[in-house]
């Protein structure tokens, strides 16, 4: 058996920076996040604002919707003028997707590790063309050779991950973006884990991308921006109309009347904490966590690391044969280890055997990884079906 590497440090007042109950072992940050106390804090002096003056502060919301935008961007490296503020990828995606001329003929190329709602927006506009990747596809140059051979003179639309929720690597490279931009496909670029994972989030040149906040990038739930190229702007419809509408993007979409735009207005607070913990620091440590708690799982019998992008927070594995092969299956085992030992993981579903996805963030520690390795194979045992691992 392969020894385990060395364990990393715990990051120096990480766990502190979070209101997370410490008898769960948070291991799943990739799918909600969780937002660190001074963003609490921004949002919550944001909410006494409001409380205070309404007529003050939902008259100031536009400019201080663009202020905070222009800070995000700065984050990002992105054009403000071609950033707009959205609750979510999948509203993201569906605002991306609404603003292409589809004509009779036209298809759409996704693959089987996009996410399901976003792949599901697309299949209400134009047929899909699904690429069946492999998880145990070796490397980035195999996974673009397989997206390239699916497009044909049919293909309008690419609609990849940027990094992929389930598998954990990265699937819409800069390369693939113009190998795709020269066969003159329209790209759409789903970048919900890359704000705050990434040095550098924005996938190459996309049409559209778009990006969660709420994940890595610290902020409050309903956070997310969506990035447009010049030539699309004007063609992306605000999701309802207001006051704002003769603006067009991006403050007609960003505009939404009453609602609570305290998340977005905080959000800024999320990376510029992650900037001042050093973000690179953060990155590297997050990276070697998940990387350890892999190689961990990956001693356990029958299971196997999958092929991954250096420099992410998730890994990863594939489990044994006959368990988690289904929706049904991977939610049963994935609450039942939450129930019974009280560690959040992402479980998904495969024919052949299913995954294990595990993240490592600031507030967590190697033991917590340790104890998840030592206990995995007696749930794996109950899951599969009585065949024996």
């Amino acid at each position: 058996m392969t020894a385990a590497p060395n364990p990393p440090a715990a990051f120096p007042g990480g766990t502190a920076l979070f209101r997370l109950t410490p008898a769960v072992a948070h291991l799943n940050h990739g799918s909600f996040g969780a937002v660190p106390l001074p963003v609490q804090d921004a949002q919550t002096a944001l909410l006494q604002q409001l409380h205070t003056d309404p007529d003050a502060f939902f008259l100031a919301v536009p400019e201080l919707v663009a202020e905070a935008r222009a800070r995000i961007a700065g984050h990002l490296g992105a054009d403000p003028d071609g950033l707009a503020f959205v609750s979510n990828a999948t509203e993201a995606a569906q605002l991306a997707l609404n603003a292409i001329d589809f004509a009779p003929g036209d298809e759409i190329l996704v693959t089987d590790h996009g996410y399901g709602t976003v792949v599901a927006a697309a299949a209400r506009l134009a047929p899909l063309t699904t690429v069946t990747l492999d998880p145990e596809l070796p490397d980035e140059a195999a996974v673009r050779e397989q997206i390239l051979a699916a497009v044909t003179p049919r293909t309008k639309v690419a609609l990849l991950d940027h990094i992929s929720s389930p598998t954990a690597r990265i699937i819409a490279s800069p390369q693939l973006l113009a190998e795709l931009a020269d066969r003159g496909v329209t790209t759409v670029v789903d970048g919900a884990h890359a704000p705050g994972m990434l040095a550098e989030p924005l996938a190459g040149k996309a049409d559209f991308w778009f990006g969660n906040l709420h994940k890595w990038g610290y902020a409050p739930p309903g956070s997310a921006v969506l990035a447009v190229a010049p030539a699309h702007r004007a063609k992306v419809a605000a999701p309802v109309r207001s006051w704002e509408d003769h603006h067009g993007f991006p403050r007609a979409v960003e505009y939404r009347a009453t609602t609570d735009y305290t998340g977005w207005l905080a959000a800024p607070e999320g990376l510029d904490l992650l900037a001042r913990l050093d973000a690179a620091k953060v990155r590297a440590h997050n990276s070697a966590l998940a990387a350890y708690g892999s190689a961990l799982l990956a001693r356990i019998p029958g299971i196997r690391p999958l092929p991954h992008s250096e420099g992410l927070a998730m890994r990863s594995l594939r489990l044994p044969p006959g368990i988690a092969e289904t929706r049904e299956a991977a939610a049963a085992l994935r609450e039942d280890i939450a129930a019974r030992h009280g560690t959040r993981v992402l479980i998904w579903p495969w024919p052949g055997g299913g995954g294990i996805r595990v993240c490592g963030q600031i507030y967590n520690r190697a033991e917590e990884y340790e104890r998840l390795a030592a206990d995995l194979p007696e749930f794996l045992a109950r899951h599969d079906g009585g065949r024996g691992i």
